[in-house]
């Protein structure tokens, strides 16, 4: 039996002793697990800025003050979600009271990616414990500081069967892959979320995916470009470009695209300074490999602001390309780096056509103050969430679900949604036996009759 084997084994083995069920037990390790965090804010924030350059200011608001509303919210109403609730009775069932049970599902595997290697680590895990579960969590090889952390954290908060760092690479996710879970969360690239819904089909194992793809941003001719451009680029070269939501391309309408180009590059210089690279609020690429094949997708580009580098801090400064078009190699792919594509428009319906034949994104911006215009693209171009006249900002809400849809992934979390998420709806029917129907019963004279009166 190989340690992964023995780690899922124990688990499966506490859960099934009943020891996660108390909603007690569940509120008093999201306590222990915030105090953990915050006790180790500076661990945290440090090991950040050496996988991925990140600036204490993007840390705190996009890894762990996240991480802090997502416990603080669904503790606060964790009570409530474990009760049963009631449903209404159908008139075929009078007498009898229907409820719905949330029951966590068992022993979860998180496998979580290196772009924001805590939030995306922890959010899910608050999820999973909130909902009762035992958890395996696997953090990213590529972030190994934050990896470190984060094993000490959940070291000092849960036993081993309850919750379980596994540290590695792809032999040790293969091997997490072909373990009898109860379910499985991935987020990460579109390529690995198949591997990881195939593992899952196997063994019929109900999955999350978190993926990405080609978000669109639109900036119409009646925006406010100047402060689109400030939402842009905080959206876009926030974390390098390494954000899976962020806006991978802009089609701006032709009256505001010199506008717009000039706007962008004054906020680029106000938010990075006069040379973004050496910037400490501009975080770096967190691979050689990654680095290099954003460097390839930047040849035969027209990049207008940007497209400097250095090879040797793995940074590239934020780029923003004009006359873009589908064939052009960044086009192809979802971007996931500090390089902005432009389009122009001067038909939204072009835009429309454009982003719908291609697979649905996992996000998506427009920029207008037409009403109009807004309800036409929210109800026309799929996408998993987003905004209007922001960005990023959708995801900050743990009322909103968060979550792709096609190629962008499946299923969603944050609050509630989260709870849901790692938990099973069990319905529940409690007949009377005060009287009995007979009508239903073959014996019954005219039941045939009554059925067709009741069923209608």
């Amino acid at each position: 039996m190989t340690a992964i084997e023995e780690i899922v084994r124990k688990q499966k083995a506490w859960f099934g002793t009943g020891a996660t069920r108390r909603t007690e037990d569940r509120l008093r390790r999201l306590d222990a697990l915030r105090d953990a965090i915050k006790s180790r804010e500076r661990q945290v924030m440090d090991a950040l800025r050496q996988d991925l350059g990140k600036s204490d200011r993007e840390s705190y608001m996009t890894e762990i003050g996240i991480v802090y509303e997502e416990i603080r919210f669904i503790r606060k109403r964790l009570r409530k979600w474990t009760k049963p609730a009631k449903v209404k009775t159908a008139m075929t069932h009078i007498g009898s009271r229907g409820y719905l049970v949330s029951e966590p599902y068992g022993t979860v595997l998180i496998l979580a990616p290196f772009n924001y290697p805590f939030q995306l680590a922890i959010s899910p895990l608050v999820g999973a414990v909130a909902a009762g579960n035992t958890a395996v969590l696997k953090p990213s090889e590529l972030t190994p500081r934050v990896a470190g952390v984060l094993q000490e954290i959940v070291e000092a908060v849960f036993p081993p069967e309850h919750v379980s760092v596994v540290q590695g690479a792809v032999e040790e996710s293969n091997e997490l892959l072909r373990q009898p879970f109860d379910y499985i969360f991935f987020t990460g690239s579109v390529p690995v979320g198949k591997v990881v819904m195939e593992a899952a089909a196997k063994r019929l194992v109900p999955v999350t995916l978190e993926l990405g793809g080609k978000s669109p941003c639109i900036v119409h001719d009646d925006a406010d470009v100047k402060l689109a451009a400030k939402r842009i680029v905080f959206g876009k070269f926030m974390n390098a470009g390494q954000t899976c939501i962020a806006p991978d391309y802009v089609y701006v309408h032709r009256d505001q695209k010199a506008k717009l180009i000039e706007e962008l590059r004054r906020t680029i210089t106000a938010f990075y300074g006069s040379d973004p690279v050496s910037s400490e609020e501009l975080g770096r690429i967190v691979s050689e490999r990654h680095f290099h094949r954003l460097v390839g997708l930047l040849e035969g580009a027209d990049a207008v602001i940007g497209g400097n580098y250095d090879r040797e801090s793995l940074k590239i400064a934020p780029t923003v390309i004009d006359h873009a078009d589908w064939q052009l190699p960044v086009m192809g792919e979802e971007i996931f780096g500090p390089l902005l594509p432009m389009l122009e428009y001067t038909n939204i319906e072009e835009v429309i056509q454009q982003v719908n034949s291609r697979p649905k994104p996992l996000a998506l911006y427009l920029f207008t103050r037409d009403k109009a215009l807004e309800k036409r693209i929210i109800d026309t171009i799929p996408f998993g969430g987003g905004c209007v006249n922001d960005t990023l900002m959708h995801i900050a809400t743990p009322y909103l679900p968060f979550g792709g849809v096609g190629s962008s992934g499946m299923g969603s979390y944050h609050g509630i949604y989260s709870f849901r998420t790692f938990s099973h709806q069990k319905s529940v029917l409690k007949q009377t036996v005060r009287f009995d129907f007979s009508f239903r019963y073959p014996s019954a004279k005219n039941g045939l009759a009554i059925l067709r009166k009741l069923f209608r």
